[in-house]
């Protein structure tokens, strides 16, 4: 939920016109400031009440409808939620965290990622500076199999921020997907510089290092990632690579025992001819 979390930053950070009497202004700054502590409590049902409280004074406010429905996601009512968005928009089409929020629920919710990535271009039209409007997209169009212009939205991303560890990592599975396994092991590499808890782009670290056969490089990956979370498919994958790197033991064994098994019979042979 990390773009929920940042549309609700920006959301928060609203000014109120000074059109307004001064009493009205304090109301709804108290109002917002108790949307903001139950939404961090995780308090999503008061959040919406005060959401609605905030609505019932200004019903074309388009800030209090994304407050609406995140709240509203939040307690896992999507179709509400996508309502209010809406809403949003129509009042304001430049609403950037409503359509960030919307973009989000086409992509993860209803996996309709080429509405998604047309919800984030239209976020980086209005803010073309932000990296994670460009992360944003890149991830819908790595999920619609579009992966040069995912790896074009990460670089952008890259370029405009370039301590992003995410969107390192997301490009560097983009490349993994091109099969361009050189580059994708460099931003692996980078992004676990700038963010060494990411289990993303360590793991995608020991694909790349599997497929230039460095099997203890990625061993080790993988030792790490199980060491940290308890995941069974770090622990198969980790298995199939011990079996990869001691397959010539099992080759060398089960010779040995073959030509000892022949050794045994041809000498029983010679003994009974005998």
């Amino acid at each position: 939920m990390r773009i929920l979390a940042l549309a609700l930053v920006g959301l928060l950070c609203v000014e109120f016109s000074f059109a307004q009497g001064q009493e009205e202004i304090a109301g709804r700054s108290e109002a917002w400031e108790r949307a903001r502590r139950y939404l961090a409590e995780g308090n999503a049902a008061e959040a919406r009440r005060v959401g609605d409280e905030l609505l019932e004074r200004s019903p074309r406010d388009p800030d209090a409808h994304v407050l609406v429905g995140i709240a509203a996601l939040r307690l896992r009512n999507v179709q509400m939620a996508e309502m209010h968005l809406r809403k949003a928009l129509n009042l304001d089409p430049r609403h950037v965290e409503a359509r960030t929020l919307l973009g989000w629920i086409q992509m993860e919710i209803h996996g309709d990622y080429a509405s998604a990535a047309a919800e984030y271009r239209k976020v980086i039209e209005v803010r073309p500076e932000s990296a994670e409007a460009h992360n944003n997209l890149g991830v819908a169009l790595e999920k619609m199999g579009d992966l040069e212009g995912a790896v074009g939205a990460f670089t952008q991303a890259i370029a405009l921020r370039g301590d992003y560890s995410e969107a390192w990592s997301n490009r560097g599975w983009a490349y993994a997907g091109l099969k361009r396994w050189p580059e994708a092991r460099r931003d692996f590499e980078h992004g676990l510089k700038i963010n060494p808890g990411d289990d993303g782009a360590l793991y995608g670290l020991s694909r790349t290092l599997k497929e230039a056969r460095d099997y203890a490089g990625a061993g080790q990956a993988l030792r790490t990632l199980t060491a940290r979370t308890p995941n069974f498919v770090y622990w198969l994958e980790w298995g199939q690579l011990q079996l990869i790197r001691y397959y010539w033991v099992f080759l060398v064994v089960a010779g040995g025992v073959f030509l000892h098994s022949r050794y045994l019979k041809g000498r029983t042979r010679r003994q009974s001819d005998g």
